[in-house]
C-alpha cells in the first residue's frame, strides 16, 4: 500500500473524484450568491450565504440523528452502487437499476403481504429480502440475455424495461397488492406484518421493528467487501474485468464473454433489487401506484464517483448520503432550498463524465484503431488487486 501511494497511482485515482466535488462545491457556492437576493434577510451577491450555507449542511449530518440519516441514505446508493459498478467493470452501462430497485420492492412486498401474517419476522423479512434480490437479478438477467444472444445495447433495453417494470409495481399496487377495504389503492405497511427490518440505531434499540438506523446498513457494509472481494481475488471476477477491459482478447483466451455478460448483468440487477428490498422494507414500509426512485440513477453517480471500486463506492454513497441527510438542516438555518443537493450531484456528474470522455478521447488518440470499449477506458481499475 505505501508503495502504491509512492508510486502515485492510488493519489492519481483519487484526484479526479476530489476534483469533482471541489469543483461541485465551488459552482453551488457561486450559484447560492448569485441567487441570495432571493432568501430572507440576504442581499444581492452575498458571499457569506454560501459558507453559511455549508456549514448548516455539515451541521446538519454530523449531529447524532444525521450520522443514523447518513447510514440510511447511503445504504440503497451502495448496493446499487455496486451494482452499477460492477456492470462498468464487465464494460456494461446498467441504466435500470430503477426498473430492478422497483420490482425488488414488489418482490419483497408480495412475500410480506402474501406470508408476513402467519410467518415470524425471522422468516418473513429473509424471504422478502431474497425475494426481492432474485427479482431484481432476473430483470438484470433480460437485458443480459438479449446483449448476448442478439447484441442489443443494454443501454436501450435498461432503459425501456425501466418503463415495463414501473407499470408492473403499479398494476401490483392496484390488483394483487393492494390493502382491501382502504379508501386509495395502497399496500399494507410491512410493520403490521412481521416485515419491517429491525432498528439498529436510534431511541428503539436493536430489538423493536420500525422505522430509523434499520439492519439494512449491515447488509450494505457486508456487500463492499464481498463484491471487492469477488472483483480482485476471485477467477470470475479477474474474468469480469478482462472482458471489459478487452473482451476480443478475453474471448481469444478461453473466456465465455456471452456468459460473462448474463451473469454481470444478473448480478447487478440482484443488487438493486436488494437495495429496493432493503428500502421498502428498512424506511418505505408501504407502496403506492405513484412510488417510485430516484435511485437508479444516483447510482451512476455512486460508480462513477468511486471509480467502480467497491471500496470507493461504499466512500461515495456516504458522501452523498450524507449531502441528503444534512440538507434539510440547510434549507431550515440557511433559507438554501434542499434541492441544491440535487445540483450539487449533478454537477459532480457532470465532471466526470467529461473526465471520463476526456480518458476515452486520449487513449484513441494513443491507440488509433483500438476496440476497446468505452466503458473499459471509462472505467479503469483503482484500488484492490487490479
Amino acid at each position: 500500500m505505501a508503495r502504491r501511494f509512492l508510486d502515485g497511482k492510488v493519489l492519481q485515482s483519487l484526484a479526479e473524484p476530489v476534483a469533482a466535488i471541489v469543483f461541485a462545491l465551488l459552482a453551488g457556492g457561486i450559484g447560492i450568491a448569485l441567487f441570495s437576493a432571493y432568501v430572507p434577510g440576504h442581499s444581492a451577491f452575498d458571499v457569506g450565504l454560501p459558507i453559511q450555507a455549508y456549514q448548516s449542511l455539515i451541521g446538519g449530518f454530523a449531529s447524532a440523528n444525521g450520522i443514523t440519516s447518513t447510514l440510511v441514505y447511503a445504504t440503497p446508493l451502495a448496493l446499487a452502487g455496486l451494482g452499477v459498478a460492477i456492470g462498468f467493470r464487465a464494460g456494461l452501462f446498467n441504466i435500470g437499476g430503477r426498473g430492478q430497485f422497483l420490482i425488488g420492492a414488489v418482490g419483497a412486498m408480495a412475500v410480506v403481504t402474501w406470508i408476513g401474517r402467519d410467518a415470524g419476522p425471522w422468516i418473513t423479512i429473509p424471504l422478502a429480502l431474497l425475494v426481492g434480490a432474485a427479482l431484481g437479478g432476473f430483470a438484470g438477467f433480460i437485458p443480459g440475455l438479449l446483449k448476448a444472444t442478439s447484441g442489443a445495447h443494454e443501454v436501450v433495453t435498461t432503459i425501456m424495461l425501466n418503463y415495463v417494470f414501473l407499470f408492473v409495481m403499479a398494476w401490483s399496487v392496484l390488483g394483487p397488492l393492494t390493502l382491501p377495504g382502504a379508501p386509495q389503492p395502497i399496500t399494507v405497511d410491512v410493520s403490521m406484518r412481521n416485515g419491517a427490518l429491525p432498528i439498529l440505531l436510534g431511541p428503539n434499540g436493536l430489538i423493536d421493528f420500525g422505522r430509523g438506523g434499520h439492519v439494512g446498513l449491515l447488509i450494505a457494509l457486508a456487500a463492499v467487501p464481498i463484491m471487492w472481494f469477488l472483483l480482485f481475488r476471485t477467477t470470475i471476477g479477474f474474468e469480469i474485468r478482462a472482458a471489459g477491459a478487452n473482451p476480443d482478447a478475453a474471448r481469444y483466451g478461453g473466456m465465455k464473454t456471452r456468459r460473462l455478460i448474463v451473469l454481470t448483468m444478473t448480478l447487478a440487477g440482484f443488487m438493486c433489487g436488494l437495495a429496493g428490498a432493503t428500502t421498502l422494507l428498512g424506511v418505505v414500509h408501504e407502496m403506492t401506484p405513484g412510488y417510485d426512485t430516484t435511485i437508479g440513477f444516483d447510482a451512476i453517480t455512486v460508480a462513477l464517483l468511486g471509480r467502480s471500486n467497491p471500496i470507493g463506492v461504499g466512500l461515495a454513497a456516504l458522501l452523498l448520503g450524507a449531502m441528503r441527510a444534512g440538507s434539510q438542516a440547510m434549507q431550515i438555518q440557511a433559507g438554501v432550498p434542499a434541492e441544491l443537493v440535487d445540483a450539487l450531484q449533478a454537477i459532480i456528474l457532470l465532471f466526470l463524465v467529461v473526465n471520463v470522455l476526456r480518458r476515452i478521447m486520449a487513449s484513441r488518440r494513443r491507440r488509433p484503431g483500438s476496440a476497446a470499449p468505452a466503458q473499459a477506458a471509462a472505467m479503469p481499475a483503482t484500488g484492490g488487486a487490479a
